[in-house]
């Protein structure tokens, strides 16, 4: 059977594939090129992460498609609902990644609480002349130990990240439209663990006493965080967004940049992808990565593996 890896697999995966006996192809293949090199190839499988699209009419024209497997947690870019009712396997990786994501966050949150996103803007250009002035200008950072970090989305991400959280000394509270409790157990190297319970609570709590908000759910088909939830949050919050682009109105958060209401936030994800609006892109007070949360060579090694155990259990 011929897998194609159109977003890319790592090393351990295709190992593991090919000791099946799988062919595997790990190239980047155009989208708008997928159907008919999936269908003069004889592709049975596809692997995709966030930047492929599995739709209704690319199953429909090709019908040796037996399995579509996501890189990742979310699978908003795969028709999963038409997929199964042809009788397609659809499966993903939604442990493999938490950790990757959670630690994006933490670095979001670090870099804009002492100005890390600019410093290293300016240190280059100006480090030798205004040594002293950029001393000054970034000289009112922010401790995150004992704030409180609000979660939006309690699910594996979010739970992870309660846990970075945890370990520096921060409080964390969270909502979820499913879950009403979780045990966060932190690990730690001497073998010693430490349980918290949280208890989730209403988006509006969340609003109203978080520090800092972090969000972790899936894409939804309006914004869950616009203006009006946005004047609900405590004055000079800070917002991190390594979900999907969609669910926070970007313009709503520039505009309370400006306002003074949110003081800073770091994005990974964007409506417009791969074309960030420039108004995003050009903010001093906002930290920005390109769609990376789970692009850590652990996760994808994760990714990889579990993708491998999943196709070889369905399809061999």
């Amino acid at each position: 059977m011929k897998i194609l890896a159109n977003d890319g697999i790592s090393q351990n995966g295709i190992d593991a594939l090919e000791a099946a006996g799988f062919e595997v192809l790990n190239i980047k293949v155009a989208q708008n090129q997928l159907e008919s090199y999936i269908n003069e190839n004889g592709i049975d499988a596809v692997l995709v992460r966030s930047a492929t699209e599995i739709r209704q009419e690319l199953l429909e024209a090709c019908p040796g498609i037996k399995l579509i497997g996501r890189g990742g947690v979310g699978m908003d870019n795969i028709d999963v609902q038409y997929a199964e009712d042809q009788g397609i396997h659809v499966i993903n990786t939604p442990a493999a990644s938490s950790s990757a994501v959670a630690e994006l966050v933490f670095a979001h949150l670090f870099g804009l609480a002492r100005f890390l996103h600019q410093a290293n803007r300016e240190m280059p250009l100006e480090g030798d002349t205004r040594f002293n002035d950029l001393k000054k200008m970034y000289a009112e950072g922010i401790e995150l130990r004992g704030k409180t970090l609000g979660l939006i989305g309690f699910g594996r991400i979010g739970q992870e990240t309660a846990k970075i959280a945890l370990g520096i000394g921060m409080n964390v509270i969270a909502t979820d439209i499913f879950i009403e409790k979780a045990t966060i157990t932190l690990d730690f190297f001497n073998g010693q663990k430490v349980n918290f319970n949280i208890d989730t609570v209403s988006k509006e709590e969340v609003f109203k006493e978080a520090d800092f908000i972090s969000i972790h759910t899936p894409s939804t088909e309006k914004y869950l965080i616009d203006e009006k939830e946005i004047q609900q949050m405590k004055p000079g919050v800070g917002i991190i967004n390594t979900a999907r682009g969609g669910v926070l109105n970007e313009v709503a958060l520039v505009n309370a940049i400006e306002d003074g209401k949110v003081l800073f936030a770091g994005l990974d994800v964007f409506e417009k992808e791969p074309t960030p609006e420039m108004q995003l892109l050009m903010n001093p007070e906002l930290s920005l990565t390109p769609h990376t949360g789970a692009a850590t060579k652990e996760a994808q090694d994760r990714i990889g593996t579990e993708l491998a155990s999943q196709i070889i259990a369905l399809l061999r």
